[in-house]
């Protein structure tokens, strides 16, 4: 279970996927504490695929959650999570976390597709994902947040997402929305009113020889290519639904 300490509770979940030599994936490590639970599910061909299940609700004030997950050399794996997970104000005291750290290895694949991140009014999080990728390693990432619920605004969120490809850092950005977040988040040059921002990051080899275009999809969301075999999809949206479809779309287009 996690540890409930004075600050919140502490709850960890680790995946690791391994090539099992028959054509397909093994999962020797998935373990989960806490809020944090980890279930296999039916997979497809070569792919393994794990649904990641909130046992509780939260984060919530002064919670840290952390999730794991290593793909190895030639192994594919797929992660979702069976529904949004839901930053709550708690009863203890300051900013709650939530870490996310990835890594693939050479030959190795995986699709990071959680649900949305919703920020409750009065909530304080801080998102930080790191993904680390061997230079032949495929990925495919989607970051989706809701500010706030219907007619209510939102918490805090401050959101960082860095990626590295062969140990060259080709990605490190960061958003902060919500109360006490630096002026001008709302505004035109950031969200323009929208309570809905994602990103989708795609990384594969043959972008080195090949690098889609840069351009625009639609009038809220734009396709950009990254230094080295990646390109990132950024879009805002008037809700969850309108973006993921958006984020859907631009994966579709990449092929």
């Amino acid at each position: 279970m996690g540890r409930v300490i004075a600050t919140g509770v502490r709850a960890t979940a680790r995946i690791v996927a391994r090539d099992d030599g028959r054509g397909g994936t093994a999962l020797p490590v998935l373990e989960g504490d806490g809020p944090l639970a980890l279930r296999r599910i039916r997979g497809s061909g070569a792919e393994a695929r794990v649904m990641l299940v909130g046992a509780m609700s939260g984060p919530l004030g002064g919670d840290h959650f952390a999730v794991e997950a290593d793909v190895e050399s030639g192994a594919r794996l797929r992660v979702g999570s069976a529904a949004a997970t839901i930053a709550l104000p708690g009863q203890a005291k300051g900013e709650s976390r939530y870490d996310v750290r990835l890594s693939v290895a050479e030959e190795g694949e995986l699709h990071w597709l959680p649900e949305q991140l919703i920020s409750v009014c009065g909530s304080d999080l801080q998102v930080t994902t790191r993904v680390d990728l061997a230079g032949s390693a495929r990925l495919v990432l989607r970051e989706e947040q809701v500010l706030g619920r219907v007619g209510e605004e939102p918490g805090r969120l401050t959101s960082r997402l860095t990626l590295r490809i062969a140990g060259r850092t080709v990605l490190d950005q960061e958003l902060a929305c919500g109360p006490g977040a630096p002026g001008g988040w709302d505004g035109p040059a950031v969200l323009a009113g929208h309570r809905a921002v994602g990103q989708l990051v795609v990384v594969r080899p043959e972008f080195t020889r090949e690098p889609p275009a840069a351009r625009m999809l639609g009038e809220c969301a734009a396709l950009a290519p990254l230094a080295g075999p990646a390109v990132l999809v950024t879009a805002v949206a008037a809700d969850g639904l309108r973006l993921r479809r958006v984020l859907d779309e631009a994966l579709m287009s990449l092929g």
